[in-house]
């Protein structure tokens, strides 16, 4: 286990925050955790962090840090049709989705090339292009903040909702995730409907394979999305709003092109994306803060850029986007 005092985040975080925390502890195994907290000798507050890909810092954190090291992949259940694999927490991601695809294991393909590590993706609820982490997630193994117990969460227990869980509401802070139990197919399950994958599928003018689909995925994802090591960002920084039918219809009266995608049997999704190119703000810029200019969701670093400066940004866009359609969109981000 690592622990470290005064540590700059700058490196633990996509926007490129140079800010510090006041102590830093990094561990390797779920013994490792339970020993620190239960030691109770820490700074509060306590923040836990992945690759800080969904997280937007205003300043120094006066507190305590936890990154987890926790790796491994382990097959705890198999039949003829699935796969249930564990991972651990702090497995990056898009590895986790190259794993799958490499294993010929279908579900997780379309959410390739997501930043973040695998515990967060548990309490996010991830997703793109049509499916999200807790269609394939079966458990969630945790340790208690309070009391440094073990306890595992079924996917119902979690109240997977979009861009929600019981870790972010609820439970939030009370319980750091270890690993996460997924669920995979072994017979062909492809969700193809979403963007423009079947058009890139089209134009590539090759079969359909597990392969192909995370190549076209990652290509589709890298033209729309800056790479945070050339411009700091957390990628999608708004939630996609969900809108009752009726005032959809209204709003499609007056902008005939607006989008949507179904979200229930009463409601339907709009892009906020899309509001926000409507309402002028893609390549636009307040100060050193900037709305990207290939994908108005995404806000940037445009180079030494204050996290308040990301949230006046944000919040202009926020009021833009009301003023013109009348609809409320949240920031995905995690502000600290």
């Amino acid at each position: 286990m690592k622990e470290l005092t005064d540590y700059s985040l700058l490196h633990h975080n996509t926007f490129g925050m140079d800010v510090r925390t006041a102590h830093f502890v990094e561990y390797e195994s779920v013994e490792e955790l339970c020993a620190f907290l239960k030691q109770k000798n820490y700074e509060l507050p306590l923040l836990h962090i992945g690759r800080g890909s969904n997280l937007l810092f205003s300043g120094d954190y006066q507190g305590t840090v936890l990154h987890s090291l926790i790796k491994g992949y382990e097959v705890v259940s198999e039949t003829s049709d699935t796969v249930d694999v564990r991972v651990g927490a702090g497995e990056v991601w898009d590895d986790f989705v190259a794993y799958t695809v490499q294993k010929n294991l279908y579900g997780a393909v379309n959410l390739s090339l997501i930043p973040g590590e695998v515990g967060a993706s548990a309490v996010q609820n991830i997703g793109a292009y049509g499916v999200e982490a807790k269609d394939l997630i079966v458990s969630v193994d945790t340790v208690c903040v309070s009391t440094g117990e073990l306890r595992q969460f079924s996917n119902e227990e979690c109240c997977y909702a979009y861009r929600k869980s019981i870790f972010k509401q609820e439970l939030k802070g009370k319980y750091i995730v270890t690993h996460v139990t997924y669920r995979l197919s072994k017979v062909p399950v492809w969700h193809l409907d979403y963007g423009n994958i079947r058009t890139e599928l089209d134009k590539a003018s090759c079969p359909l394979t597990l392969d192909n689909l995370r190549r076209i995925i990652i290509r589709i994802r890298e033209e729309k999305l800056p790479d945070p090591a050339q411009m700091g960002n957390a990628g999608s920084f708004f939630m996609n709003p969900v809108i009752p039918k009726k005032q959809f219809a209204d709003l499609q009266s007056i902008y005939t092109d607006m989008p949507s995608y179904p979200a229930s049997e009463d409601c339907v999704k709009v892009p906020a994306g899309w509001m926000i190119d409507r309402c002028g703000w893609k390549g636009k810029s307040l100060g050193r803060a900037g709305v990207h200019a290939r994908q108005a969701l995404v806000l940037v670093n445009l180079g030494g850029a204050t996290g308040k400066e990301i949230m006046a940004l944000a919040e202009a866009v926020v009021a833009s986007v009301k003023e013109k359609f009348g609809i409320d969109i949240h920031p995905e981000v995690n502000y600290i």
